[in-house]
């Protein structure tokens, strides 16, 4: 899977969209309990993810891969 776009979202999720038009919900919420992840309590922070293509990454050096979003993303159907 290839990330298109990210959109974050206040309710802590990620709005995902793979170059395969597939769009779903990624929740990030479990991950802010683990020290690489804190600084994304921060709603700034957390607004602020950039599109690697295969990850997505933020500037406090918290990062998910591609393999990882699409296991746990849910797909949201239009």
């Amino acid at each position: 899977m290839k990330i298109a776009t990210v959109i974050p979202q206040r309710d802590g999720t990620l709005l995902i969209t793979t170059t395969d038009g597939i769009v779903g919900s990624f929740d990030v919420r479990p991950y802010l309990r683990y020290e690489a992840f804190e600084a994304l309590n921060d709603t700034t922070e957390f607004i602020n993810v950039s599109n690697g293509g295969y990850f997505v990454e933020w500037h406090c050096g918290a990062d998910l891969s591609a393999d990882t979003i699409e296991a746990k993303m849910v797909t949201i159907i239009c």
